[in-house]
């Protein structure tokens, strides 16, 4: 199965610690190594980095290691291909137009007999049930709501609806974000952390590699990060349970929406 990492935060704030642990993780911790992908929101855009090579041999990945982005709101993916041939289309994060923002979806799992009618607002360039699964949800929130975005919670509700019945078909283990609020999915394994005031050193388990936040920080950041699996050995991190939707604003899981 693939590999997810999110972070969701209420200043912007660079990935180059988590995103350097995770990397590893295509290729060399992990064998992962049909392509990977990053976005980070600024402000009304996306910037986002695909590549069709393991995340360790590829330069795309080393200039995300050292070029501190700052951004609120950044989904990654390393792939490990299920459906689909090895191919730059076929890398996550997903981007499409809805309500005139960007959205970014990344999935972890294999969908089975997973074909819904498209009614051609979105449709795959690639051929993943990833992406497949996301232009149907983009579809489906249009129809519900028309041309105008929901409130975040008739949103959630639907989202978790939606969710539900793609997972139905396999593992459905997500991330989608809007730039206002990341929504995550567990099908079968996803944990986070949130990292806040008083801030501590945090070493990677997949990197010798170890941060003192209280330096990089102020009293006011807070960061929640979002992962297939625990990117540090000495922090708590917190599972998600199976089937559960978790919706993260300014750094923390919204518990009225859990």
């Amino acid at each position: 199965m693939c590999q997810l990492l999110g972070m969701n935060c209420n200043v912007p704030t660079d990935i180059v610690f988590s995103f350097t642990g995770f990397a590893q993780r295509g290729g060399r911790t992990d064998s992962h190594l049909d392509g990977w992908g990053i976005a980070f929101f600024e402000g009304a855009g996306v910037r986002l980095f695909v590549d069709h090579q393991a995340a360790v041999a590829s330069p795309v990945a080393e200039l995300i290691k050292r070029y501190p982005i700052k951004s609120r709101h950044v989904i990654a993916h390393i792939r490990k291909a299920t459906q689909g041939q090895v191919a730059l289309e076929n890398c996550h994060p997903f981007v499409r137009e809805l309500w005139g923002r960007y959205w970014v979806f990344a999935h972890n799992g294999d969908l089975k007999n997973f074909n819904p009618t498209l009614n051609g607002a979105y449709r795959p360039v690639g051929s993943t049930d990833s992406e497949r699964a996301f232009c149907f949800l983009l579809q489906e929130l249009r129809l519900r709501f028309g041309d105008g975005a929901p409130a975040l919670a008739p949103l959630r509700a639907a989202l978790a609806e939606l969710v539900g019945a793609i997972a139905a078909h396999g593992t459905f283990n997500l991330m989608l974000s809007d730039g206002n609020a990341l929504f995550a999915h567990c099908s079968t394994k996803l944990c986070y952390v949130v990292r806040q005031h008083p801030f501590l050193t945090a070493s990677l388990s997949d990197e010798d590699v170890s941060v003192d936040f209280a330096q990089l920080t102020t009293p006011r950041d807070r960061v929640a990060v979002i992962v297939t699996e625990p990117l540090t050995t000495n922090e708590h991190w917190t599972a998600f349970a199976p089937g559960e939707l978790k919706v993260f604003v300014d750094g923390m899981p919204l518990p009225d929406l859990v």
